[in-house]
């Protein structure tokens, strides 16, 4: 980015960066098995992993339009109790899946430092939202995190039509904030969607990696946590 061009505009994913899906789904995922018989015992770091797998496999086909949603929820948690339960029903399935989301609405938390990130940057920058998921979930999970009065656009994969990393999705964000991708920071955790799709259009990425990975292009600016808030702050806007 030309060091004279002033920071306008802030984008961050959601899922993962603002909102602790991943500490949320390993709570909830306590929760629910503490209630069933067949996975009493069961390591919910195992079960962790098979869902994350499994939610990676189905929710492109949901955004993409190949399965519908309700379609997607209910093999997503066929198939993760089939290992314990190998004769589940479909209806007993279904149940599991309804009893995981009410957990997980009642679970439901931000990343630590989120909240006070936000605050901190919205009487200076204009702030968006890109995400790969559906409006309505998304507009509802600001809204219980509080942070829908920080946020001034929320540009989803459902609306647009295209999943990060395609550049569609960006410069559509770019165009609803009146922002140049000289003028744009991106913050995210998925290299891929996040990093990769950013740098495609120009937007300066800022990678939120809070497992430790290895990061694979070293010039890129890298926080291991929303917290503390003058570290991120001057990776974000240096």
């Amino acid at each position: 980015m030309n060091s004279t061009t002033p920071i306008t505009t802030i984008l961050f994913d959601l899922d993962d960066t603002l909102f602790d899906h991943i500490g949320t789904a390993r709570a909830t995922l306590a929760a629910t098995a503490a209630g069933r018989a067949a996975l009493r015992g069961v390591s919910v770091e195992d079960l962790y992993v098979r869902y994350s797998e499994l939610l990676e496999e189905l929710h492109p086909q949901v955004m993409t339009g190949r399965i519908s949603y309700q379609e997607a929820r209910q093999q997503r948690f066929a198939r993760l109790l089939a290992p314990y339960e190998p004769t589940v029903s479909a209806e007993e399935a279904s149940e599991f899946a309804q009893y995981y989301y009410g957990h997980y609405q009642q679970l439901r938390r931000p990343v630590a430092g989120a909240q006070a990130l936000l605050q901190a940057l919205k009487p200076t920058y204009k702030i968006g939202i890109v995400t790969n998921n559906r409006l309505a979930e998304q507009q509802e999970k600001l809204w219980h995190l509080g942070m829908s009065e920080l946020v001034d656009a929320l540009i989803t994969s459902e609306e647009v039509g295209v999943l990060k990393p395609d550049a569609r999705i960006y410069e559509v964000a770019l165009a609803r904030l009146g922002a140049s991708p000289a003028q744009t920071v991106m913050v995210g955790d998925n290299w891929q969607a996040d990093v990769v799709g950013a740098l495609a259009v120009g937007i300066r990425p800022v990678w939120l990696n809070r497992t430790g990975a290895a990061r694979p292009l070293p010039h890129v600016a890298e926080v291991t946590s929303l917290e503390p808030l003058s570290e991120v702050l001057l990776q974000l806007l240096s």
